[in-house]
């Protein structure tokens, strides 16, 4: 079956629809910074999260096209100071792709020694990370030598790591087909980076 470019945009429009999480303001954030472009890959990741005593709900839609990355995120509020009914908040970032340094995947598959031959079954749950240096986070504790009776101060050592994006799935808050589309989307996404 060939999938085209219209089907892809299509997909995607009725992916944000099925989320529920307030449709025309996520779709029309992801329109403005698709600008037109064709429509590669997609996921759509609505995540709830327990505030106390409130539910929050979070959704990232990321988006590929020929030759960018497009990041979307959407969040709700609650009336505050600043507007005094509730409101969303929509941030939208469009990456090149020659930009994209790193396509990391971790996949978390149950039961290893059990598995014999392959197919492998699919994995419990899938975490990608996009890295193109937009965020650094650097890891610093103090150095130590061997000696154990040294009082000396060595400085410090530290790993300097992209993490720019990152988006965890599992079959069990997900579905196994969230899982599978994430798996697609990264290798999609990886063929689309290479050199």
């Amino acid at each position: 079956m060939h999938v085209t470019s219209e089907d892809q945009a299509a997909e995607l429009g009725a992916a944000i629809e099925q989320t529920g999480y307030y449709p025309a303001v996520v779709r029309a954030g992801v329109e403005s910074a698709v600008a037109g472009e064709r429509v590669v890959s997609f996921l759509v990741h609505h995540e709830p999260t327990i505030d106390r005593d409130e539910v929050r709900r979070h959704i990232s839609v990321v988006v590929l096209t020929p030759t960018r990355l497009i990041l979307c995120h959407t969040d709700e509020h609650a009336p505050d100071d600043l507007l005094p009914q509730p409101y969303t908040s929509t941030s939208t970032e469009a990456i090149k792709l020659d930009q994209v340094r790193s396509v990391v995947v971790n996949r978390m598959v149950a039961n290893p020694a059990e598995i014999t031959s392959t197919p492998v079954p699919a994995p419990a749950e899938a975490v990608l990370t996009i890295g193109w240096g937009g965020i650094d986070r650097i890891d610093l504790e103090p150095a130590t030598c061997s000696d154990p009776d040294c009082e000396a101060d060595h400085g410090y050592t530290g790993v300097v790591a992209s993490d720019d994006f990152s988006l965890r799935v599992s079959s069990a808050a997900d579905g196994q087909a969230a899982v599978d589309r994430l798996l697609a989307f990264a290798e999609t996404l990886s063929a689309s980076t290479q050199v």
